[in-house]
């Protein structure tokens, strides 16, 4: 995704949920390399659900090599014709690759200014793409930061009905090992993300 070169200020809590977004969205977007795994070997946290689910995401990256996750990554989502997981909005919600819900994103996507890389060739429904755009549209790299509200309805409409879903997919998957304590990071995360907008809403 296109983004601006100065991003605002936001409140620090608001900045950590970016984070894990484009986090999440740089970890199933390709293979890590050596310092993204060095990153992910390097986190820490408390005892919460999520705290536990990156120190697990920790514990795994420090044994994990760039070789032997991007064999994991190739069989989860590439595979010989397609992969064990088809990370799409479309496939989870409809069965079929290219289907409404990418229509619907590409629709609210144009109507928030964000447009796709030209150097990106998947379909914009990917999970990857979708964390990005919410990190971006919460740190601003699309224009003025999203409001809550702006970032629930994206979310619900296009984050929520699937990704969940796909985490817990992705955390069981047989060719998961790196990626089963991402899948449950992501799992935990999306839980978190649903109970925060459900009471911001209240």
């Amino acid at each position: 995704m296109t983004q601006s070169d100065t991003l605002p200020q936001i409140a620090d809590e608001d900045a950590l949920r970016a984070d894990l977004y484009d986090f999440l969205g740089l970890l199933l977007a390709s293979p890590p390399r050596k310092p993204l795994l060095a990153q992910a070997a390097a986190l820490g946290g408390d005892d919460s659900d999520l705290g536990q689910a990156m120190q697990s995401l920790a514990r795994v990256a420090k044994v994990s090599t760039e070789r032997g996750v991007e064999a994991e990554f190739n069989a989860l989502f590439i595979g010989l014709g397609r992969g064990e997981l088809l990370p799409y909005a479309s496939y989870y919600l409809t069965g079929f690759l290219n289907e409404k819900p990418l229509a619907q994103l590409r629709s609210d996507m144009n109507a928030r200014r964000i447009t796709r890389a030209p150097n990106v060739y998947e379909p914009e429904d990917n999970i990857a793409s979708l964390m990005e755009m919410m990190g971006g549209m919460i740190r601003g790299r699309f224009g003025a930061p999203a409001s809550l509200q702006s970032q629930q309805e994206f979310w619900a409409r296009h984050v929520a009905p699937w990704a969940g879903h796909f985490y817990s997919d992705l955390e069981a998957a047989k060719n998961s090992v790196f990626y089963a304590s991402v899948g449950a990071a992501g799992r935990v995360f999306m839980e978190i993300e649903r109970e925060g907008f459900r009471m911001s809403a209240a």
